[in-house]
């Protein structure tokens, strides 16, 4: 083989090896932002309230209004998640600005552990800007054993300025949804890349 086909082969395979590169971080970047999109897209939506997200806040409302509101509890589960999970009640009237605590339940009816992280949303959506929790389950870990039962409390107002707002004003009932889906506490990619690495210790 001449000396330029040598350098022409050369310079292919480190064209090939190029592209190779830009590939596996082509993948590795989308498998980043693929995980890194649902906690800032919940982020996103705690600080605005798109989406009929509700707001996380330290303390308690000092301003109560002479004025009821209805709030329904809504319950779900994702497929691949055998738990029995709700709220302890349908529905209760509190007044806006009052700071109450409500509490669901799961029970895992399997023989083996399981893991779920819930996720949340409020309807009408503009309400979710003036729906404040002080305490919640959401985005939390939460393992059961077999037949375990875990009571799951939430503690939230009303804020007083949803009646100043001319979008949410006569709202007179608010749903509070909780989704639970299945959580894999082990990334994929590590998983799928163990059968690799342990079959090149052998």
């Amino acid at each position: 083989m001449t000396d330029t086909s040598k350098d022409t082969a050369k310079g292919s395979g480190r064209k090939d090896l190029r592209v190779v590169f830009v590939c596996l971080a082509f993948v590795g970047g989308m498998v980043g932002m693929s995980y890194a999109a649902v906690p800032l897209y919940a982020m996103f939506c705690q600080v605005t309230g798109y989406g009929g997200t509700t707001q996380r806040v330290e303390q308690a409302s000092d301003t109560v209004l002479d004025r009821e509101i209805k709030i329904h509890f809504d319950a779900n589960t994702g497929s691949g998640l055998a738990w029995d999970f709700g709220p302890e009640k349908r529905e209760i009237e509190l007044k806006i600005g009052e700071t109450v605590q409500a509490n669901y339940f799961a029970v895992n009816n399997t023989d083996h552990v399981l893991t779920g992280q819930a996720t949340y949303n409020v309807t009408p959506q503009a309400a979710g800007a003036y729906f404040n929790k002080v305490q919640c389950f959401c985005f939390t870990e939460t393992t059961l054993k077999p037949g375990e039962k875990l009571e799951m409390p939430v503690v939230f107002f009303v804020d007083p300025d949803i009646v100043n707002d001319e979008d949410t004003k006569d709202i007179t009932t608010i749903t509070l949804s909780y989704t639970f889906y299945p959580h894999e506490k082990e990334n994929p990619v590590a998983a799928a890349a163990k059968p690799v690495q342990e079959n090149n210790q052998l």
